[in-house]
């Protein structure tokens, strides 16, 4: 973690921003963040299971806890909170999540153009070795007029 004014007003902000609308909902919470990146985590909920009797977390909550990394990621790149929006974001599970687990998600934003952001990530249930997702996408940043 970077020691900066800037880095330390987006740990403020980000835990801020998460902890409303639909990331309230399902339980979305800051876990860390750097110059250009945003961890975020989603624990395990039953009601968040794609199939009750195994206790596999839902791709839905997934991909959610994964754009949320990804927009943040670009706050954190930008250094400002900065309203940008979703053009694509492609989502690959290798493999089911670990039933009953918190499941991590990790965002950068790798680079910035003066209109688009483009981001990658992973998200995994407490081995970053073995994700459960892998995300690309890219985000039209938008300027007030």
């Amino acid at each position: 973690m970077e020691n900066s004014d800037v880095t330390k007003q987006l740990r403020e902000m980000i835990p801020f921003v998460v902890s409303r609308g639909h990331c309230r909902l399902l339980g979305i919470a800051f876990h860390d963040a750097g110059s250009n990146w945003t961890e975020l985590s989603l624990p395990y909920r039953a009601e968040l299971a794609g199939d009750a009797e195994t206790g596999i977390m839902a791709s839905g909550p997934i991909f959610a806890l994964m754009d949320m990394a990804a927009g943040m990621s670009i706050f954190a790149a930008r250094k400002a909170y900065s309203p940008h929006v979703t053009l694509d974001l492609r989502v690959d599970y290798p493999r089911p999540a670990s039933p009953h687990k918190t499941i991590y998600g990790r965002a950068e934003c790798y680079r910035l153009t003066k209109k688009v952001a483009f981001v990658r990530g992973t998200a995994h249930d407490g081995d970053s070795d073995r994700p459960v997702a892998h995300i690309a996408g890219t985000f039209m940043l938008v300027t007030p007029s």
